[in-house]
């Protein structure tokens, strides 16, 4: 098996309490309180300010050009499309960057990423892309399964741009792209590394467990 089939078998059954969290199912059905999702949205984008950190030290961890452009890569997409606080449902909400910069990351948001910084600097460019790997993967599967679900999720008057989102195929070959890196990134490494990876993604995806409990719950 490859590494990143390794990685999604040990998450098989975790990543299906995802799909039946009542977040997750708020958006999919269209009925998710607001403002649980004004605050999600909120800590969404404190994480992806350290989501793009994890990018950064993995891109110091390599000399390879293929990787280089490929951290650099995202570490633009996140930064100049991502962050932008006049799109998307943060201008829905009307979030302001004064808002941003005063509201401090929810304690289960910054034990999250701070493990994920942890792991990018303790290891090499492979470890960094596994830390965000559980991330970027499990958002894709949910948002399928949602449409599995609920055919026309994507197209909800407020949660469809979302589902549409992590659904897409574009968002697919992005994922398809970090996979194929981390499985090059790994071709040599003995048993005891991939296992490591194994802890990593694994760790990664019970924070991600409790990043949706904690936008239910909104709990700072």
């Amino acid at each position: 098996m490859k590494t990143t089939e390794r990685l999604l078998a040990a998450t098989t059954a975790l990543w299906q309490s995802y799909y039946d969290h009542p977040f997750v199912l708020g958006i999919q059905n269209g009925d998710l309180d607001r403002e649980k999702f004004r605050f999600y949205t909120i800590q969404d984008y404190l994480y992806l300010l350290d989501y793009a950190k994890v990018f950064a030290i993995g891109l110091t961890k390599t000399d390879d050009p293929d990787v280089m452009h490929v951290f650099s890569q995202y570490i633009s997409q996140i930064m100049d499309c991502e962050m932008n606080v006049h799109e998307g449902y943060m201008g829905e909400f009307g979030i302001t960057k004064e808002e941003l910069r005063r509201t401090p990351p929810a304690l289960a948001n910054r034990s999250y990423t701070a493990y994920m910084l942890a792991a990018a600097h303790a290891g090499g460019p492979a470890e960094a892309l596994t830390a965000i790997l559980a991330c970027a993967v499990s958002y894709e599967h949910i948002a399928r399964e949602m449409l599995r679900r609920r055919p026309d999720a994507d197209k909800d008057a407020f949660y469809g741009p979302w589902v549409e989102s992590y659904a897409s195929d574009h968002y697919a070959q992005e994922n398809v792209v970090l996979c194929d890196m981390v499985d090059r990134l790994t071709a040599g490494y003995s048993e005891a590394q991939i296992q490591k990876l194994i802890e990593i993604f694994y760790t990664c995806a019970r924070y991600e467990k409790g990043f949706w409990d904690m936008s239910w719950k909104m709990e700072a």
